[in-house]
């Protein structure tokens, strides 16, 4: 869709695994400014992680579809760009820049699709008119000048629709302030938020009944919509539990030595020290070497089991926004202090929301501390489509049996969940006890590393 002739629309594009929308948060251009390819024009929040979005067309700024904190969806138009006017045809331009290869290419949207084939033309909104020119807002009145029916109400956001019919709103009784009249979603959230019964609709007899036996929300209650990192998150764990049998086994283990461990290699080397969390990154690491059924996922199409042949350690993060699974590529090939440096980089970017969508997709093996929370243990759900997940309680001090004497040692509960289709519980136990093992002895650690 474009709003002259010879302006080209920029569209959302797909910015990741999962995500339909994304938020504005700071455009970085304004009407009227020209624009090179690949520069960046605006700054937009998902659901996972904040991005600089790079447009791949030359020219002049004409309109900003959006502002700040308005959530727009994929595939819909971000920024309208005009040809400067010694500037060549724009479609010419942007071909070029496809055979040349852009420089800056999102998720799920690159610039060197070749391929001549057409996009099916989109609808074309009518234009805002111009200050000082009058115009209807009374949409009967339009159908009588006209000599027609009233025209359907402007909405180009298939996410203010299905808001609309969750609500109970009627999208004809509502304005527009968007361009052309079109209805944004910060006029429908007004609209929730008014007590004006007359927006509301009565119940349709044959719409289906999605809340049948639920209570309506009262007056005390409060309502949270299942949007953004929540409705991301509630997506996936629900896709987990349909598609994956995961069982989860579990095993107390006496982890005195390793936190002795610990404490040695940072007196020794304090401008480097490791975590804890690195240390049991490298045991996975070590048990996925000797087990590496565990480090797979299963193709349900295809009816096949696909073994990863790098080990892409997904480290469970709760954040501001919500729990995200930042990934460390290939971290088999990290040494121990590499490990502890790159997840304290990849922890402290996932809390700040700054990691790229790219960072948080396309792990093969999850490891959760939710110790961290002060709970002893879990049942997690797996972090799809993975296989397995290790989970990681709390460290405490517990009595335990050393050389049949009673003492008092650091005890901490590590759990496995695991996909059954993947491994019986041969595997899974083995995998289990060699971590176990590990965090006991440390000694067995270096001995297969």
């Amino acid at each position: 869709m474009s709003t002259a002739v010879g302006t080209r629309d920029f569209l959302l594009p797909d910015l990741g695994e999962g995500l339909s929308e994304a938020e504005i948060v700071e455009w970085r251009v304004a009407v009227g400014d020209v624009v090179t390819v690949d520069q960046t024009v605006v700054e937009v929040e998902t659901a996972k992680a904040v991005v600089d979005v790079p447009c791949p067309y030359a020219g002049r700024v004409v309109a900003l579809h959006g502002a700040a904190g308005e959530v727009r969806p994929v595939g819909q138009p971000l920024i309208t760009i005009a040809p400067l006017d010694d500037a060549p045809d724009p479609h010419a331009t942007y071909r070029e820049e496809e055979r040349a290869g852009s420089g800056n290419v999102l998720i799920g949207y690159g610039t060197g699709h070749g391929g001549t084939g057409r996009r099916r033309r989109r609808p074309r909104l009518a234009l805002a008119p111009e200050p000082g020119t009058p115009a209807s807002t009374d949409p009967a009145s339009d159908a009588a000048q006209t000599g027609g029916p009233a025209a359907a109400p402007l909405v180009i956001s298939p996410i203010v629709r299905r808001l609309a019919k969750e609500h109970g709103i009627d999208l004809a009784s509502l304005r527009g302030t968007g361009p052309g009249g079109v209805i944004r979603r910060a006029d429908l959230d007004a609209a929730v938020a008014a007590p004006a019964p007359a927006a509301r609709l009565a119940a349709v007899p044959d719409a289906p009944a999605a809340h049948v036996g639920l209570a309506p929300a009262g007056d005390g209650d409060t309502v949270i919509p299942l949007t953004g990192i929540r409705k991301v998150i509630a997506d996936k764990l629900s896709r987990s539990r349909r598609e994956i049998p995961e069982v989860t086994i579990w095993v107390d283990v006496d982890a005195t030595g390793l936190l002795e461990t610990r404490a040695a290699i940072n007196a020794a080397t304090p401008e480097a020290p490791v975590s804890i969390l690195a240390l049991l990154a490298r045991i996975c690491l070590s048990g996925l070497r000797k087990f590496p059924q565990l480090n797979a996922h299963v193709d349900t199409e295809g009816q096949r089991i696909i073994q990863s042949g790098g080990v892409h350690l997904g480290i469970a993060a709760q954040t501001d926004r919500g729990l995200v699974v930042p990934v460390l590529r290939d971290a088999q090939r990290l040494t121990t202090r590499e490990l502890a440096a790159a997840l304290a980089e990849t922890t402290a970017a996932a809390r700040a929301g700054t990691l790229p969508p790219a960072r948080l997709t396309g792990g093969t093996f999850t490891l959760n501390n939710y110790g961290v929370f002060g709970v002893d243990g879990s049942t997690p759900i797996i972090n799809h489509p993975e296989a397995a997940l290790l989970g990681v309680g709390r460290i405490v001090d517990k009595p335990w049996v050393v050389d049949g004497q009673l003492a008092v040692r650091k005890v901490t509960q590590i759990s496995l969940t695991f996909d059954h289709r993947v491994c019986d519980g041969g595997v899974a136990g083995g995998f289990l006890r060699h971590v176990a093992d590990c965090v006991e002895q440390p000694a067995v650690l270096v001995a297969n590393v």
